[in-house]
Order: structure tokens, then sequence, then C-alpha cells
């Protein structure tokens, strides 16, 4: 893959200069283009070997372009606050939001190469991040995301020849670092192994131009040309939506499913509840005082129908900790910021750090429930996101996340007889509201959509817990427990 950038290749400095403007100017009409009509945002990645010019590719940039306008990541060590959470938590923070340019000066791609380098990790352990990386930029072309990816290569006698030449001048020996010779030292091995990493990576979505970087001159012009064409051509069809990635659904024909075989006819009295909701709660304040909840968090999630209980049951949990501990996140209608970037970004950002508890009280799977049911996204959008959803439960997993899914059902008359009693409650009044009304004309259509989110979502680290919520008594222990025992599990 390297082969072809290790040719030679080369622009003369006269016809570099005579090229600079015109290439200035057109990269600025699409710049401004997209920030007029923001259809999507533009994700560069500039990565390579040292000495490969990459700082000054970024400066070029910034100088042809409008820097207003674009935001510059040098992705370095995490911070404590990113080390609690999942590896792609910093990246996520910093997307940027349509009609603007994130650069990123090192990417996701820097750990699981330079770890393999090293030889801290295995063949398969950098293949299997490379496949979760495709993925993660398959839902950002998606998501109306323009991915555009450099690797800027030099030859092992032209990087020897750029770091000697930068260490040996007292203006640039700042630049090199004992790092950089330490890689010189692996050239042969990082070549080989980030050659691997993109192409496994380099896909019909988002491609990688690797650029020979031996001569600045076709460099520069070679990276401002593909980052003004690649615009151009998204503005003039700036949907793009990847194909569709998911099997079918297939409805039974018989009209059965998860949620209506339920036996919704299942309490315990008053006096049983008292005794089991102190048995519970004071299991699971234990249980957060224990020594391994220092290194795990927990991830509540809480869905179901209109006036199930959720908020009753949340208020159980909490009631039980510290209010230190815990945070409940109340999902509505995404806000014009959360809008401007792909859905999942608004939860990304609310996880929480180690030894505490977020509770979502509705949350991602909107986006196959009410943004299915009334249209507010595309079918591929939602059909995509369950593959989507579960590859994001499985990065919570893997950094030490438990999570814990919680669909309350109730009857469509228990419902409607909540409805009512709310509405004869003053301080009840605001948890009812015409949407609610009309959803139920719905129910079969949500029931419908619940119950295939459900199987396609149910997973070994992630599963659903599916509560009978007729009776509030019922639901309330019934998540307090599998809350308890899950936690006990894990730890």
């Amino acid at each position: 893959m390297f082969e072809s950038a290790e040719l030679g290749h080369k622009i003369t400095k006269e016809a570099y200069e005579k090229e600079v403007p015109t290439l200035r100017e057109k990269l600025l009409d699409v710049q401004y283009e997209l920030l007029e009509k923001s259809p999507f945002s533009v994700v560069i990645i500039v990565g390579g070997v040292d000495g490969a010019g990459k700082g000054e590719t970024v400066n070029t940039l910034y100088e042809w372009m409008d820097p207003r306008h674009i935001t510059t990541h040098a992705i370095e060590a995490p911070t404590p606050d990113e080390q609690e959470r999942p590896l792609m938590y910093r990246f996520w923070q910093r997307l940027p939001p349509r009609g603007k340019i994130g650069i990123f000066l090192g990417s996701w791609y820097t750990d699981p190469i330079i770890d393999h380098t090293y030889k801290r990790t295995k063949s398969a352990d950098m293949d299997r991040s490379m496949e979760e990386i495709v993925r993660f930029e398959r839902m950002l072309t998606s998501e109306r995301v323009l991915v555009l990816k450099f690797w800027l290569h030099v030859s092992k006698k032209d990087q020897k020849k750029r770091l000697t030449k930068l260490s040996g001048d007292p203006r640039t020996s700042w630049r090199v670092t004992p790092t950089d010779w330490e890689h010189f030292d692996m050239y042969d091995r990082f070549r080989r192994i980030s050659e691997r990493g993109l192409r496994i990576t380099s896909t019909g979505d988002s491609p990688w131009y690797v650029i020979e970087s031996s001569n600045d001159e076709f460099r520069e012009l070679s990276v401002g040309n593909i980052v003004h064409d690649a615009i151009k051509k998204r503005l003039a069809d700036p949907v793009q939506n990847a194909a569709l990635h998911a099997p079918p659904l297939v409805k039974p024909m018989d009209g059965l499913h998860l949620l209506n075989a339920l036996d919704l006819a299942q309490s315990i009295d008053k006096s049983t509840y008292d005794n089991e909701l102190d048995k519970w709660q004071g299991k699971l304040n234990l249980l957060f005082r224990q020594d391994g909840m220092r290194k795990r968090n927990v991830i509540a999630v809480f869905e179901g129908a209109d006036a199930a209980g959720k908020g009753g049951a949340i208020r159980r949990i909490t009631g039980a900790l510290d209010a230190r501990q815990y945070r409940v996140i109340p999902i509505a209608a995404p806000t014009d910021e959360e809008k401007a970037r792909p859905y999942l970004w608004r939860f990304w950002r609310n996880l929480p750090r180690r030894n505490k508890i977020a509770v979502f009280d509705r949350s991602w799977y909107g986006r196959v429930l009410v943004e299915r049911i009334e249209k507010y996204c595309d079918e591929d959008d939602w059909m995509r996101a369950y593959g989507e959803i579960n590859d994001f439960e499985e990065n919570l997993r893997g950094a030490g996340s438990i999570v814990l899914k919680f669909w309350l059902q109730i009857s469509q008359e228990e419902q409607l007889k909540r409805f009512e009693d709310r509405a004869k409650i003053a301080f009840k009044r605001f948890k009812i509201t015409d949407d609610d009304w009309r959803n139920r004309e719905k129910w079969e259509h949500y029931q419908s959509a619940a119950a295939e989110m459900i199987d396609r979502t149910s997973t070994e680290y992630a599963p659903w817990t599916i509560v009978e919520a007729n009776d509030k008594r019922y639901a309330r222990i019934k998540i307090l427990r599998t809350l308890c025992e899950r936690i006990e599990q894990s730890l």
C-alpha cells in the first residue's frame, strides 16, 4: 500500500506557487458553502510516520481556509477523566457539528497501531480494533459526516534525513524527541503494521489517502485538492446514506410477540413490598461501597410505555444511594446542538465516571421507537441503529460499565386508568401531555417496534429485562432485585 508513496513524487516550486492561489480560492468557496448550508460535517484525520510533515500540513490547511470554522485536536495521552470512560469517549466529545471541520492530529488509529508495534497487543487484538473502527466510521458517514483520512508517508531513508535535518537546526531541534528516534529504529515493523491497519480500514465510505511527503509542495497540493474535491462532491449530494446493512424485519403471522405474551397480573402485597424494598435498597447501597465498584460504573436504561412507572422505579433506586453517586438523565427531543452531530453523541457525553450510576429516563432507543414511528428519521437510519447501538453498548461493557436495560410493560387498559388519574391530580398533571394521548392511538405500532427492538438488542453483555408493571410494587422490586443481582455478578 505504501510502494506508490516511495516513487519520488515531486512538484516544482514554480508550479506550486502558480497553483496555490486558485486552490486557496476554491477551498474557501467550498468551506463557506458548507458553513452556509450545513448539510454535513467534515472530519479530517492526519496520520503517518514521524517527520512526514503532519503538523505542517495542518498549518497549511489553517492558512488556506478560514480558521474560525476549523478545530484541531492533537490527541495525546488520555486525561484522568477520559481514562474512566470508554476508549472512544474522548473522540466523541470532539466531533464537529454540521457545517464545521474537525482535524484530528492523532486519532482512534493511534493506540491500536502503536500498541501492536510495541508488542503490547497481538495481531488479533489489532484486527479486532480495526473492525470496530470500520463500524464506527460507517456510522459516522451514515450520520452525514464526511471522513477524510490522510496517511503521510516517507521512506526510511527520507525519514532519517528529515529527522537529522530537524534535530541539527537549533530552530527546529525541539520538534524531534527521543520517541521519534525510537520509532525510527522500529520503522520496518511500524510500516508493516500500519499498512495492515490501513488496508483493513480503507473502505468506500472512508478511504485512506496515502500521500508521499518527501516533497512538501507535492504533499500540500495533494491534500488541499483532495479536501476540496471531496467537500465539493458531497455538497452536490449531501445525503449519501450508507447502504442498508441490516437483516429484514419479519413479523410473526399470529401477531404474538414478547410483550403481548406477558402475564401482567403478577403482583405483591404492601407488607411484602415494604420488606423487600428495605432489603434490596440496603443491598444496593452496600454494593456501591465495595472495592470492586472503584473500577466499574453502572448505566441503567429505562424504557417503556407512557405511564408505565419509570419515574417511580427510578426514585426507588436513587433513594438507596448517596446523591453524589448517581445522576438521572431525562431524555427529551434533541436540541439544535445535538441534532448537528451523530445521534449517539448526546449519550456518549453523559457517560458516568467510575463508582457512579447514570440512570437514563428514555435513551438512545428513541431512534428505533419514537423516531421510527413518528418518521423523524429515514428507515435506513433506524434500521442500522440496531447494530450501532449494540456496538455502543459493547464499548461500554469493554470499559467496565455494567449495563442494565429495563422495559416496563403495562396493558392498554392500565395505561388509560393512569392517564385519567394523572389528569385529576393537580401535582401530577404535568405528567400527562397531548403527545401521550396521541401515542395511545399508535399503541400497536409502538408495541411491535419495542418487541423488535428487544429481539435485536438484547445481548449477552447488555440484556433487556422486561418488567411486568401493571402492579407498581411488583415492578419496583423486580427492578431493584435485578439491579443488585447483576452488579453482584459483575464484581
